[in-house]
C-alpha cells in the first residue's frame, strides 16, 4: 500500500523564506543525526523491543474486540468511554471519522466536570446505555471516579442489576483498583498492553474498540498505519517522520522556535490535532527539552490567531494539515454571490472557499518568513488518519532521540498526582 499523505518542508528552509528557515548546511547536519536516531528505532524495532511499533501488522487481538463491539452497537443507543488523556485522545480521533448516524451514539467523557457529568447523567436512558472504563494503570483518579459517579446513575434509575452486562473494563492485567471493581461486578475485562504506554495505544485496543463500535474499518486503520511504518524501515533516513523531526529538532536549535502549531483545515481532524498535542508535550517536555504543541483549526483560527503567528514572535513552527475540498461541499447560490462584493464566490463551493483559505495562510505565513511544514491528504478516511498516527509517533521518537530524553515516560505528572490524592484526604487544606 503507498503512503497516504505527503509532506512538504520546503518552506522550513531558508532558501525559501529566508532567515526564519533552517539554512541547507544545518538541515544536512540535523537530517543526519535524525537519520542515524531513526536507524536505532529501525533496530529496535527488529529486535522487538518496541512493542508499539508491532502493533500495525496485528490481527490476532482483533476478534474479541469485535464481538465485544458488535454486542454494544446492538444492545445500546448510547456508550459512554471514560477515560482520561491518552486513554480517550485516541479512541475520539478515530471516532470522529464517522460520517453516519447508524449504530449508538458515543459519548467521551475525559474530565471530572461535575456539571457536564449531571448533563449526561440527565439526558441519557440507563436502561440502553453501555460504559467502556479505561485506564491501563486502573488507577486513575478521574476515570475511577467517573465509573462510581455513572455505577450510581445506574442504580438510581433503576438499572443497578444490569451492570455486569453494560459494563468493560480496559486495563493492563496486574492487581490494580479498576481490575478489582471488574472482578466484583463481574464484567468483561478486556487487556491493556502492559509494554504500550497509553499515548502510544491509540492503535491498540484503546483507539480501536471505539472504532469498532463506531462502526469504522478498523483493518484499514491499521494498515495506513503499516505502510508508513514499512516505508520507514526500508528507507529510515529519508522517510517522512525522520524529515519532520529534524526539521522541528533543527528550528528550535538553530531559530529558536520553542512552539509547534498544528493546524488542520478540517473540522473531523480537529482531535488529531489534540492527540498530537498530548504526544508531542507529554514525550518530549522533559529536563528543559521540547517544544509547546498547539492545535489550531483552519480555517476559524485564521480569525483569532494568525496576526499573532505572522506579526507576533517568531518562535514557532507551522504544521498545516490539508486536503482536497475544492469543489465539495454545498454550493454558494448565484443570487447571494451577486451581491456586490461577492462576485469571486460566484460558481463556488464553500469547499473551494476553505481550500483557498488554506494555500493563502500557507503562502502568506511563508511570505513573512513562518517556517511551515505542508501535509497534504487526498481524503480523510481510516487509512489516512492511521497513516498520520504512525508518522507522528515515529517523528516523536526520532526527535525525542535527537534531544536525549525518553520519549515513553512522564515523572513530572506524579507531583500533582500525590497532591491531589493529599488534598482529598484531607492532609491539605483548601
Amino acid at each position: 500500500m503507498t503512503i497516504s499523505y505527503s509532506q512538504n518542508i520546503d518552506d522550513c528552509l531558508a532558501s525559501e523564506i529566508g532567515d526564519g528557515g533552517l539554512e541547507s548546511r544545518d538541515f544536512q547536519k540535523y537530517q543526519e543525526a535524525a537519520s542515524k536516531t531513526a536507524k536505532k528505532v529501525c533496530d529496535a524495532y527488529w529486535a522487538g523491543n518496541l512493542p508499539f511499533l508491532a502493533v500495525p501488522h496485528r490481527t490476532d487481538d482483533l476478534s474479541r474486540m469485535r464481538d465485544v463491539a458488535d454486542r454494544y452497537a446492538r444492545a445500546y443507543l448510547d456508550i459512554v468511554i471514560l477515560g482520561t488523556g491518552a486513554s480517550s485522545l485516541g479512541g475520539r480521533t478515530l471516532c470522529s471519522l464517522q460520517q453516519t448516524t447508524a449504530g449508538p451514539r458515543l459519548h467521551f467523557m475525559d474530565n471530572v466536570d461535575p456539571s457536564t457529568f449531571a448533563s449526561l447523567i440527565n439526558a441519557l436512558d440507563w436502561n440502553s446505555t453501555g460504559i467502556v472504563a479505561i485506564s491501563k494503570s486502573g488507577s486513575t483518579a478521574e476515570t475511577l471516579a467517573q465509573l462510581g459517579v455513572l455505577v450510581d446513575a445506574l442504580r438510581m434509575n433503576g438499572a443497578g442489576d444490569r451492570l455486569s452486562d453494560c459494563l468493560v473494563i480496559v486495563t493492563e492485567p496486574t492487581a490494580n483498583p479498576l481490575a478489582s471493581v471488574a472482578e466484583r461486578v463481574g464484567c468483561v475485562v478486556l487487556d491493556h498492553d502492559t509494554d504500550i504506554g497509553g499515548r502510544y495505544s491509540a492503535l491498540s485496543i484503546t483507539g480501536l474498540l471505539p472504532a469498532f463500535m463506531a462502526g469504522l474499518d478498523v483493518e484499514a486503520i491499521r494498515a495506513g498505519a503499516a505502510a508508513v511504518l514499512d516505508d520507514f524501515v526500508e528507507n529510515h533516513d529519508t522517510a517522512a517522520p525522520t524529515i519532520g523531526a529534524a526539521v522541528s529538532v533543527g528550528l528550535n536549535r538553530m531559530r529558536g522556535v520553542s512552539a509547534s502549531v498544528f493546524m488542520p483545515y478540517c473540522d473531523r481532524l480537529n482531535s488529531l490535532a489534540l492527540w498530537y498535542r498530548q504526544l508531542w508535550a507529554e514525550s518530549l517536555g522533559k529536563k528543559g527539552e521540547g517544544t509547546l504543541p498547539v492545535q489550531a483549526t483552519g480555517a476559524t483560527d485564521q480569525h483569532s490567531q494568525l496576526q499573532l503567528y505572522l506579526d507576533g514572535p517568531a518562535d514557532k513552527m507551522f504544521t498545516l494539515l490539508l486536503m482536497d475540498t475544492a469543489g465539495k461541499g454545498p454550493s454558494i447560490p448565484d443570487d447571494f454571490a451577486g451581491v456586490e462584493g461577492l462576485s469571486y464566490l460566484k460558481g463556488r463551493t464553500i469547499g473551494d472557499l476553505l481550500s483557498a483559505e488554506g494555500r493563502a495562510t500557507l503562502e502568506t505565513l511563508a511570505n513573512n518568513g513562518r517556517p511551515t511544514r505542508l501535509i497534504e491528504i487526498a481524503e480523510v478516511n481510516e487509512i489516512s488518519v492511521g497513516a498520520l498516527m504512525m508518522h507522528f509517533m515515529l517523528e516523536t521518537v526520532i526527535a525525542a532521540g535527537m534531544l536525549g530524553v525518553d520519549p515513553y515516560d512522564q515523572p513530572a505528572v506524579e507531583e500533582g498526582k500525590a497532591l491531589t490524592r493529599e488534598f482529598l484526604r484531607g492532609g491539605r487544606g483548601q
